[in-house]
């Protein structure tokens, strides 16, 4: 099960750079377009909707790593028992918290595919196909937290933190 969590994980942060790649891809695009004089409509949106699907399908895989801001401040003062439970209930409610913002992610892409949503713009895209990746990246997310929080009550956790916050 581990490998298995660990290649989802893995498998988000390579679709984030792929997104990242199509931001990339998008820009020149406009810019080719605009030097060369040839028609490139909805590149903007589209590097929009792969800004976001980047930023969603990288939520698990940086906080797997530790690389998500947390205030080390409390934590850093606390040991044994008071430090356990303290993990615990920020795991508890950010596991929550994200188990709502993804049924509400994918319960927003299943109404937009449901009524054929479109983008406004010349482009015209159907909305689900962008926000699949921001409810993919909430998912995963969610199952992340879920899965610090099971090993954090097993006491399997490791503490993945980011080596500048002990030097700042």
């Amino acid at each position: 099960m581990r490998k298995l969590l660990d290649g989802l994980y893995s498998t988000a942060a390579w679709l984030a750079g792929l997104a990242m790649i199509g931001i990339l891809v998008m820009v020149l695009l406009t810019i080719l377009s605009r030097l060369v004089g040839f028609s490139a409509p909805g590149t903007d949106a589209y590097a929009g909707y792969a800004m976001a699907g980047a930023g969603f399908m990288a939520l698990a895989s940086t906080f797997k790593k530790g690389e998500h801001i947390r205030v080390t401040l409390l934590l850093g003062a606390l040991k044994g028992t008071p430090l356990k439970v303290m993990e615990v209930l920020a795991l508890s409610i950010a596991t929550l918290l994200s188990g709502f913002l993804a049924f509400y992610s994918v319960r927003l892409t299943w109404q937009s595919w449901d009524i054929e949503d479109i983008s406004v713009g010349i482009d015209a895209t159907p909305m689900w196909i962008p926000q699949i990746f921001m409810a993919l990246g909430t998912v995963i997310f969610f199952i992340a937290l879920l899965d610090d929080l099971v090993l954090e009550l097993q006491g399997k956790r490791q503490n993945a933190v980011n080596e500048d916050a002990h030097h700042e």
